[in-house]
């Protein structure tokens, strides 16, 4: 399945950097009990584009506010935005920015199955986006204005972190798409070329910062190589009036919840300063 070099993929095991990562959303409960496997829902390229239409939204975010005012995000100011080494814990290692935007993860990609759904093509849907958006890295939809990105590696980890502007849509949207997504996606098969994969979503916590806030544990086991793999991915978007921050890490390891944690608290402050036309802090990995 061709992809263009431009999607950023959020989070690859170095050890699986020839593209086996698994990573994705999860779906939920019951599926139709008819026997049936008809599949309602594509993962063909033009399936995993970026959707035109607003999502559904039938959640809502952890906390509102209204937008931070100041000026404008800036390209410059989405680069300053963005967290350093410092800012995360554990060792991770900046790598050059061409490298970040060239992850991808062919695990992620899939047919979702319908037929594990009890509202079927509904939630499939939801599941199906989910999954693109990580391949993508569009979680939050096609940024509308500046956009920034820095990548991180540890281990067989790795974490992606982004500041966009979306001034011509609504992030809200899409924060109260991904709150519904534990209860719509909480397990699911995906199929790809004939292999079938696991995937389970649960919501996390994030530290109370921002306008609104939501967090995933995404989990997909499947085969890579030949052997059985988990991929465990921790996902958090962060909005702060129309713009946003989102933080995607993980990989065999699994479980790197605290380094998002630190990223999504520090990386907010960071972008609030951004706004209001101060320099970020020098230390921010002192900002309590």
């Amino acid at each position: 399945m061709t992809r263009r070099t431009s999607r950023l993929v959020r989070v690859l095991s170095s050890a699986l950097a020839a593209g086996t990562l698994l990573a994705t959303a999860a779906c939920s409960d019951d599926g139709d009990k008819d026997g049936s496997r008809a599949s309602g829902v594509t993962a063909s390229p033009a399936a995993r584009k970026q959707p035109t239409g607003s999502p559904t939204t039938t959640g809502s975010p952890t906390t509102t506010g209204s937008p931070t005012g100041g000026a404008a995000l800036t390209e410059s100011g989405a680069q300053t935005a963005l967290i350093t080494e410092a800012d995360i814990e554990d060792d991770w290692t900046q790598v050059k920015d061409t490298e970040a935007e060239n992850w991808h993860d062919s695990l992620l990609i899939g047919t979702v199955d319908v037929s594990d759904f009890l509202t079927a093509k509904a939630d499939a849907a939801d599941c199906q986006r989910l999954m693109d958006s990580l391949y993508d890295d569009d979680l939050l939809g096609k940024p509308s204005g500046a956009n920034a990105l820095r990548g991180f590696t540890q281990d067989d980890s790795r974490l992606l972190y982004q500041v966009a502007s979306y001034d011509r849509s609504d992030p809200q949207d899409s924060l109260n798409w991904m709150a519904k997504l534990p209860n719509e996606c909480d397990q699911f098969t995906m199929t790809e070329n004939g292999e079938e994969r696991t995937v389970q979503v649960i919501e996390t916590s994030l530290p109370n910062v921002g306008d609104a806030r939501e967090g995933l544990r995404v989990t997909v086991q499947g085969t890579t190589g030949g052997e059985q793999a988990t991929l465990t991915l921790d996902v958090a978007a962060v909005r702060v009036g129309n713009d946003a921050i989102t933080v995607t890490a993980g990989g065999l390891d699994g479980n790197e919840h605290d380094s998002v944690e630190q990223a999504v608290k520090l990386g907010t402050q960071r972008l609030k300063d951004v706004l209001a036309g101060r320099s970020p802090a020098a230390s921010p990995s002192e900002i309590e």
